[in-house]
């Protein structure tokens, strides 16, 4: 297929993987044919509906790759639905009686787009399949080839989404942190909030890899700098429903034992429960354009941390999040390696004319794929089957 000219994009809330999947994209047109155009819309659907993007200069071209020392995205990210019309004419992307899949991709035929490459869920890349769906039905042929991003690593049939392992690596850094706190005060409960809305998987992958963190750590016992005390007590996600009485008494005797208690806790388990509790108040419960509940105005952590404090007997409750410093930050090596590899398929199937999402397809044998739209979506659970997480949870006496 010919190309002349290409579209990024990069939408939803930050991973580690954007700047790293941007700086590879345009090193890898750059080594196939280095006369291919390549534009970035600004902050996502957000720019491309204003028609506002940067063109890739040389310079940029040739040292593209110290992008993948970075975290965050350089071009921008917004959370835009094409098709809460509402919304857009609210924020004034669109004007009434436009319609928003329309006005994108008219802007796309109008920069002389072949291929668009989005970077983002499982929303960012339906979107933009319906966005070449209606260019084709208007005799315009558009191949949109996207990149899976998610920390929550939630997007069927996609096996490892791009940033998560970074995330999850950050996450347990940022508990290092906040877990020293735990001898501050006397009977210290410590709730360490990690993002996840639906899926488990984030939560479960920091806490494995803290606790790995704290068996390979030297201990002074005697002096109170004891292994037990800084190891993660409780681990919950949505996936699994809690017996608070049960845990509870758990808690309370480690709690009694060694002074303090430390839960690694997604953001959207027991999420329900709380909605129907405030709900039941008369709260207003406050959504986003994608009609997902604004977590950061529902405070899981301090629902939580009021469920347990008395009942264990907790004389200090702390609640960390650690959402945004995980999601920022640049990926580690073995995202990198994935993202590459990821993003070596994306530029093949887009100069085959092949679009779709790639990923490792956990239908087909985890095999590096081209997925078509249609078996694009979000919401896959965690596997609480997952051996990581069944030993994590046997060794600090969960289950």
């Amino acid at each position: 297929m010919s190309i002349r000219r290409v579209a990024l994009l990069t939408a939803g809330g930050f991973a580690p993987c954007l700047s790293a999947a941007i700086g590879y994209l345009i090193d890898e047109y750059t080594k196939k044919d280095p006369y291919v155009e390549i534009i970035a819309y600004h902050h996502g659907y957000y720019g491309l509906l204003r028609g506002e993007y940067t063109l890739i200069d040389e310079h940029t071209r040739q040292n593209a790759l110290l992008l993948t020392r970075y975290g965050g995205s350089p071009i921008g990210n917004s959370r835009v639905k094409l098709t809460n019309v509402e919304d857009l004419v609210s924020r004034g992307l669109v004007n009434e009686g436009e319609n928003p899949l329309a006005v994108a991709a008219e802007q796309l035929r109008a920069d002389g787009v072949d291929v668009l490459h989005t970077i983002g869920g499982d929303d960012t890349n339906t979107t933009a399949a319906d966005l070449a769906q209606y260019l084709m039905e208007n005799d315009y042929k558009l191949t949109v080839v996207g990149l899976p991003k998610t920390i929550d690593n939630d997007i069927y049939p996609i096996h490892q989404s791009l940033g998560a392992y970074t995330a999850a690596e950050e996450a347990s850094l940022y508990a290092q942190h906040i877990i020293a706190e735990h001898r501050s005060n006397p009977r210290m409960l410590i709730i360490h909030e990690v993002m996840g809305r639906n899926c488990g998987y984030l939560t479960a992958q920091s806490a494995a890899y803290y606790h790995a963190w704290v068996k390979e750590q030297e201990w002074l016992p005697a002096i109170g700098l004891d292994g037990e005390r800084w190891d993660v007590h409780a681990v919950y996600v949505p996936e699994k429903n809690i017996d608070f009485d049960k845990e509870a008494a758990r808690l309370k005797d480690i709690m009694d034992r060694k002074g303090n208690v430390n839960i690694f806790l997604s953001e959207g388990a027991g999420i329900q429960d709380i909605i129907v509790e405030k709900e039941a108040n008369g709260e207003e419960i406050l959504r986003d354009p994608f009609g997902h509940v604004k977590l950061d105005t529902i405070n899981p952590g301090q629902w939580f941390a009021q469920q347990f404090a008395k009942r264990i007997d907790a004389h200090k409750v702390m609640v960390q999040k650690s959402g945004y410093f995980s999601r920022s930050w640049k990926a580690n090596d073995t995202d990198l390696e994935l993202i590459y590899t990821m993003v070596d398929k994306a530029v093949s199937c887009a100069f085959d004319g092949v679009s779709g999402v790639i990923g490792h397809d956990d239908e087909n044998g985890n095999e590096l794929s081209c997925i078509d739209f249609t078996r694009i979506k979000g919401g896959k659970p965690f596997d609480v089957t997952r051996d990581f997480y069944v030993d994590l949870l046997k060794e600090i006496g969960q289950e």
